[in-house]
């Protein structure tokens, strides 16, 4: 019997407190839009729409759940005291930075939910998962525990799945998930090549380093998950990427690389000894055709390259060999970007295709497409392990519609954070949310 491969993208559904609170230093575009009005339902339709597109273009394609929040259990950790509304109160007069760190909405950002290593890599033979610890950023810092609650509820298979603990909480393992690590495969059933890539060394403080913005991802932090994966030296290839550009706004690098399959496309000033660590992929990688894809500075600067996200983009396989480019609108708006993607669909590589999706309520928040999902490679075996109910079809897309226009406010001011009702909305809406996507009692208020 003939076994089926694909790459599954599972989606972050955008959460109801959805707003723009600029808390990530080094994301140009999130802090360039702190303090304006969002619309945490245009946001979610947003979404929805590009997770439909997808799978109506023959992808697999999930919904990842957003998380709770407020999180009025990490201020009660804080010291804050009394009920809910008491603890909400008390944090959004008392400290206000502190409250609107605990109100992010940030887990939409799925490709920070988790790593993953397919079972064609891993020594066992299994899909395995770590949920991202991301120590770098305190709002983000609460998210690992609920990701990695819904990755076990969504992959639930111990016969195919293995899920890991979340590395230290201590950023001599900062880890920010996916969208520091690119597989590159001549199929998604063969082994494949994972690139780790990391911004500095957290014991050699002698290595090269950003210094203006922080480096959020350690080359230690990236060897401790390629050892939980079991993958072997001939699989993993870890790259530094450069200072200089962390320094500009690429807080990640899939702002400023992305591959898929036999492409790996990235921009010239991407990583550090660029050459050498091409010709390491070249090597592990085999005979087989591969592409590297270099944009040049006087084709697309840095500054379009983190403005419009180019490189955060989803690279994906439309068959026969051929891939698509799935683009923000901003990509499309600026002339020398939308001139180059036109450009390079007619020249000889796989990718053939742009597709242009507005996420401007994601984009002004500093993430693109490609942040918004987790890919998964997985055989039809694995895939049919997947908790199906959050599988995305013409039934689950409308019934999310409904969803988010039964619960989601039109527009969230900052300011609007502090009011108590918002978190009773948010956990309605999340406990009917985990009922539609039958994922069982993932949060704390559920648990509780």
């Amino acid at each position: 019997m003939t076994v089926k491969h694909f790459e599954v993208n599972f989606d972050g559904l955008v959460g109801p407190t959805h707003n723009y609170a600029g808390l990530s230093f080094g994301n140009v575009a999130s802090q360039s839009n702190a303090k304006a009005a969002s619309s945490p339902r245009d946001a979610a339709k947003q979404g929805l729409q590009k997770m439909k597109a997808l799978s109506d273009m023959g992808l697999q394609q999930g919904v990842f759940a957003p998380h709770e929040r407020p999180d009025t259990y990490a201020l009660r950790r804080l010291g804050f005291k009394g009920n809910d509304h008491e603890v909400i109160h008390a944090a959004a007069t008392q400290a206000p930075e502190l409250f609107q760190a605990v109100s992010s909405a940030s887990s939409m950002w799925t490709a920070n939910a988790a790593t993953v290593s397919p079972s064609a890599d891993t020594s066992n033979g299994k899909v395995h998962f770590t949920p991202a610890n991301l120590t770098n950023k305190f709002h983000r810092s609460l998210e690992p525990v609920t990701s990695g609650r819904i990755l076990q509820s969504m992959f639930n298979n111990p016969r195919h799945f293995e899920h890991h603990l979340h590395l230290p909480d201590n950023d001599h393992f900062g880890d920010e998930g996916a969208a520091n690590h690119t597989r590159l495969c001549s199929d998604y059933g063969n082994a494949g090549v994972e690139l780790f890539t990391y911004g500095r060394y957290a014991f050699d403080s002698s290595k090269p380093a950003p210094q203006k913005y922080p480096a959020r991802q350690t080359y230690e932090a990236c060897q401790a998950l390629a050892r939980l994966h079991g993958l072997s030296d001939e699989n993993a290839v870890f790259m530094q990427q450069n200072p200089a550009v962390i320094d500009q706004g690429v807080f990640h690098n899939d702002v400023i690389a992305v591959g898929n399959q036999n492409v790996l496309f990235y921009h010239q000033q991407a990583f550090l000894n660029t050459d050498a660590k091409l010709r390491e992929i070249q090597n592990k990688f085999g005979e087989k055709e591969l592409f590297f894809i270099e944009v040049k500075d006087s084709e697309v600067s840095v500054q379009d390259a983190v403005q419009t996200y180019l490189f955060n983009t989803q690279l994906v396989a439309t068959g026969a060999g051929t891939m698509a480019i799935i683009a923000p609108t901003e990509c499309q708006e600026n002339d020398r970007v939308a001139s180059y993607l036109a450009d390079l669909v007619s020249r000889d590589t796989p990718i053939r295709q742009v597709h242009y999706f507005d996420v401007k309520q994601s984009m002004r928040n500093g993430g693109g497409p490609a942040c918004l999902r987790l890919r998964v490679a997985l055989n039809d075996q694995e895939l049919a392990a997947v908790n199906p109910a959050v599988m995305m079809n013409d039934s689950l897309f409308e019934r999310l519609n409904n969803w988010v226009d039964k619960h989601y406010r039109d527009r969230l001011a900052v300011d609007d954070l502090r009011d108590p009702a918002l978190l009773d909305e948010s956990r309605t809406a999340l406990d009917e949310l985990t009922q539609i996507l039958k994922l069982g009692s993932v949060y704390p208020f559920q648990q509780d």
